[in-house]
């Protein structure tokens, strides 16, 4: 009977080693990389915090602790989306104006300098006689070309959105036109075998071989974008985080113009990366990171 009881529990032995092993959700690796990316910025901010709560309670001091930021500014953080009309709203009706500003001129930017940067790159009449003029312009301060687009639009809305352009525009015709130039001979060789037309060469040639070099020159634009929109919103008002901003130093509210500005951060720091996810998507992870 025992040899029989065996033999039988010998399948049921075998089913079970022959099941796989399930895999932890979480493994020791993936928790060692998580501690390596968050314990060293998480450490650094603690640092920051605590040092800021001493230097600004002495008597005295011209900027607020962090935890009378906090208690001062509370109504705006914990109410973000309040809208009483006009320009008393939330800070997130604030952020989404800008946000709004920065796509609509970004976007412009993008294709104008995109388009620009491959004539230059191209053809080198075009980069002998436009280069000169955009080394010139590129760098005036993006605030000079405010009263000069309020005059030219007679309002804030198109006068602040031609400042993100203007101020975005000169990176992504850089970064193309050099992308363009470094596109190696082998490639043209193969679209001449091919007798690809100019679009061809231009979708399937250029665009994907200088793409790392319009990512990165995308991802200096946005950010100078967004300095920009923050800037020109204190002169022309209306809603918008720079004019929150400049509203509540005119009131002196320091500690809300402080939680602005670390909002200001945030956002600028999520619009980067969401740029270089895009890139990396495009280029399959040849973008500079």
């Amino acid at each position: 009977m025992a040899n029989t009881s065996t033999i039988a529990a010998r399948p049921t032995v075998a089913k079970a080693a022959a099941r796989p092993k399930r895999a932890p959700l979480v493994t020791m690796a993936t928790l060692n990389t998580i501690a390596k990316n968050l314990i060293p910025p998480v450490v650094v901010l603690v640092a920051f915090l605590v040092i800021w709560e001493l230097l600004c309670s002495r008597p005295g001091a011209g900027l607020p602790p962090p935890s009378r930021v906090v208690t001062e500014a509370w109504d705006i953080i914990a109410h973000p989306f309040y809208d009483n009309g006009g320009t008393d709203k939330g800070l997130f009706w604030h952020i989404s104006a800008s946000i709004q500003r920065v796509a609509l001129g970004f976007a412009l930017a993008t294709v104008v300098g995109i388009l620009v940067g491959t004539l230059i790159g191209q053809s080198e009449w075009a980069m002998r006689g436009l280069d000169p003029i955009f080394q010139v312009l590129r760098t005036i301060p993006p605030l000079a070309w405010l009263p000069l687009s309020l005059a030219a639009f007679r309002d804030g809305q198109p006068s602040a959105i031609f400042v993100i352009f203007i101020t975005s525009i000169w990176p992504i015709i850089i970064n193309t036109a050099v992308g363009i130039r470094n596109i190696p001979q082998d490639y043209r060789n193969v679209s001449a075998v091919l007798r690809l037309n100019p679009l061809e060469f231009f979708s399937k040639i250029m665009l994907p071989s200088a793409a790392p070099y319009i990512f990165t020159g995308l991802r200096i634009g946005v950010g100078l974008s967004w300095l920009a929109i923050v800037a020109a919103e204190m002169l022309i008002g209306g809603v918008g985080i720079g004019f929150f901003i400049w509203d509540a130093w005119n009131s002196s509210h320091i500690s809300e113009i402080i939680v602005a500005l670390v909002y200001v951060g945030i956002i600028g720091f999520i619009l980067d990366r969401f740029v270089a996810f895009i890139g990396n998507l495009v280029t399959r992870g040849t973008a500079t990171a």
